[in-house]
């Protein structure tokens, strides 16, 4: 079966930095597109950053623009993303996604709050 495992979340400073890994099971990692979402408290959930199955494509949301980097390794089934230049407004839950045959999995999720 499908699964998407995070790690990295933790409490940061503002101006602070965060990496967080998503590990994948159960298909082939390779071929498909993933995404990392964010949900904070009283909000909807939200797409943060999105990467091709090559990694050759990328795009993220306005807000973190030049400040998060999505990437991956398809040979350990992994994808990471960079945080830098953290904010108040980046605390959430995040998410790691993929879509199969029209059908959405998600991790469990990790939090990362960012606060001094």
């Amino acid at each position: 079966q499908v699964q998407l495992v995070e790690s990295g979340g933790g409490l940061v400073q503002p101006g602070g930095s965060l990496r967080l890994s998503c590990v994948a099971s159960g298909f082939t990692f390779s071929y498909y597109a993933m995404r990392w979402y964010r949900q904070a408290p009283g909000k909807e959930r939200e797409l943060v950053a999105a990467i091709s199955s090559t990694g050759g494509s990328t795009n993220y949301k306005d807000s973190v623009k030049g400040r998060f980097t999505i990437s991956r390794d398809n040979a350990k089934n992994t994808v990471s993303l960079q945080m830098n230049s953290l904010k108040p407004e980046d605390t959430a839950v995040y998410y790691c996604n993929t879509v199969l045959y029209a059908l959405y999995y998600w991790g469990q999720g990790t939090q990362v709050t960012v606060s001094s």
